[in-house]
């Protein structure tokens, strides 16, 4: 099970950032596929979520309005477009595969283990 994030960075705030993630195959089968931040000294929040089968996407309060999630199914590939960056978007992102319920994602934003290594957002 491989879980790779890429497209982190720098960014000014107002300003936009694409992540990446690409999934092994097992990863993708999950159904529902998330992206969770940690900044230094908090805890991991999950932040946006999709389930692939329907395309059905889920948002933190946070970044509602701000943040899209989607995927490429071909590719096993899920996106985070960051728009409207703030401050206090920084920290390590992370790809995660996520409990389903059949229909959904289910309550909870529930990890099945599998975590990518991350890549840093900085917003300044």
């Amino acid at each position: 099970v491989q879980l790779v994030e890429s497209g982190g960075g720098s960014a000014q705030a107002g300003g936009s950032l694409r992540l990446s993630c690409d999934a092994s195959a097992v990863a993708a089968s999950s159904g529902c596929m998330g992206w969770f931040r940690q900044a230094p000294g908090k805890e991991r929040e999950g932040v946006a979520a999709i389930y692939t089968p329907a395309g059905t996407t889920y948002y933190a309060d946070s970044v509602k309005g701000r943040f899209t999630v989607s995927q490429d199914n071909a590719k096993n590939t899920v996106y985070l477009q960051m728009n409207g960056l703030k401050p206090e978007d920084s920290g390590m992102y992370y790809c995660a595969a996520l409990v389903c319920d059949g229909v959904g994602l289910a309550p909870g934003w529930l990890p099945l283990g599998f975590w990518g290594q991350g890549t840093q957002v900085t917003v300044s």
